[in-house]
Parts: structure tokens; C-alpha cells; sequence
């Protein structure tokens, strides 16, 4: 169905959550900005926006500086500068990581409802797991997490199912009781190929397009209300 007012029966029976973090847990389109900028500066080439930024996000780092460069140079000009660009961006993105990120509204409410109401809970993102790691440590949300994957953690990323699946079996669970809940249309074809349900929040990247126009099982607002409706089913 086209998101809106969530589908609560393919909820029922869910007991565990798979959370995004970029766009979804934290807004981190901040940090990219300073790291994007930082690295486009050792090329002399000129800053570009937060804007601009967040409609890049969401597909891994390679896709990110690919992207990037791709504003000044053509396809064999961006593979030339590829490697040296996403050194540079990663000692940059290192440097800063969570400096300038804000945790969206309810995030720690929400992660602290599902613990309580007996979800397992795992976050899968795009992000390099180097990155992951001390972000989440740094917004005292590693907490929450019995299992972190990063876009480097495994053969493939989302919208592939496979980070995805891997927790289904990390946790023992069929798809069906694993809720995947992320900001893109990347959390929602992953889960729908894995044979999650998902649940999608509005405030978060999606690639320049309208969350509503996402394939999901509803959207949420906040991670609270996830919780809220997946308790309610439960």
C-alpha cells in the first residue's frame, strides 16, 4: 500500500525492531557537510550545501563521494579522484563524526519503549560501521542495540535484503516478526524483499522524494509512536 495510516494486522506478532540511523535516529547531514566541504577544500573545488548534501545520503559513502564529485567532473574524472577523495573524506568524516548531528525528536523515548515492551532491537545502516560504531556510542544509543551492521559489515547494503535477513537470523525470527523502520525508500524495499513489514518516518532523507510515495505498511512520526503502534498490535 502507499504509506499513510499504518496497516497494523502485518504488525501483529512482531518481536523485534531493525532501525535505520542517518535521517531516521540522528540528523546527520550536518556532519556530512562539514566532512564533504572539508574534503572538496584539498581539491580546491567550492563548498557546496547542507541542501544539496541531503539528497545524496542514504546509499553508502562510495555512492556519497561518487556523487560529490560528480558535480565537477565528468565519469572518468570522478573514478580518477575516487580513492584520494574518499581518504580525505573519511579523515574529515573521522574527525567530526556526531559533533554537529541532533537526535530527531522522541528517538531515546521510542528506543527505550521497545526495550521495555520486549523488542530486540538492531540497527542496520548504509554507513561505514567505522562511522557507526562511535556515533551511536556518542549519542548514548549503542545501548539499545544487541546488533549494529554497517554498509561494510556485510557482502551487500540496503536496498538489498541481506543486512536484513542476516538479523532475522542473528535473532532466530521469521522476516514476519521483524519491523524494519527506516526514512527511505532503501529501508522499504529492503524489508519488502526480505519479507519484513516497515514502517517509515517523514522527517529523514529520502533522496529528494516524498516519503509518501514510498511503498511501506505506514508512516510514523516519531520512533515513539512506532513503538506505541507495535505495542498496541502486541
Amino acid at each position: 500500500m502507499a504509506a499513510g495510516t499504518v496497516t497494523h494486522h502485518v504488525l501483529a506478532g512482531v518481536r523485534a525492531a531493525i532501525i535505520d540511523l542517518d535521517g531516521t535516529m540522528l540528523d546527520t547531514v550536518p556532519d556530512f557537510h562539514v566532512a564533504i566541504n572539508g574534503m572538496r577544500g584539498e581539491f580546491s573545488l567550492q563548498p557546496i550545501s547542507a541542501d544539496a548534501i541531503k539528497l545524496m545520503v542514504g546509499k553508502g559513502s562510495e555512492n556519497l563521494i561518487r556523487t560529490v564529485l560528480a558535480l565537477d567532473f565528468d565519469a572518468a574524472g570522478v573514478e580518477q579522484r575516487f580513492g584520494q577523495a574518499m581518504d580525505a573524506y573519511q579523515r574529515h568524516y573521522l574527525a567530526i563524526n556526531g559533533q554537529h548531528s541532533t537526535l530527531y525528536p522522541d528517538v531515546e523515548k521510542g528506543l527505550a519503549a521497545m526495550k521495555a515492551a520486549g523488542l530486540r532491537l538492531a540497527c542496520v545502516t548504509n554507513k561505514p560501521i567505522a562511522f557507526a560504531l562511535p556515533l551511536l556510542k556518542l549519542k548514548n544509543l549503542d545501548r539499545y542495540f544487541e546488533i549494529v551492521y554497517g554498509g561494510d559489515s556485510l557482502a551487500k547494503k540496503k536496498p538489498d535484503p541481506l543486512p536484513l535477513l542476516q538479523v532475522c537470523a542473528d535473532f532466530d525470527l521469521a522476516p514476519s516478526k521483524v519491523v524494519a523502520i527506516g526514512d527511505s525508500s532503501n529501508d522499504a524495499q529492503a524489508a519488502r524483499a526480505a519479507g519484513c513489514p516497515v514502517l517509515t518516518v517523514p522527517y529523514g532523507y529520502n533522496h529528494g522524494h516524498s516519503i509518501h510515495d514510498t511503498d511501506s505498511d505506514g508512516i510514523v512520526n516519531t520512533l515513539l509512536e512506532a513503538a506505541h503502534v507495535i505495542s498496541m498490535q502486541n
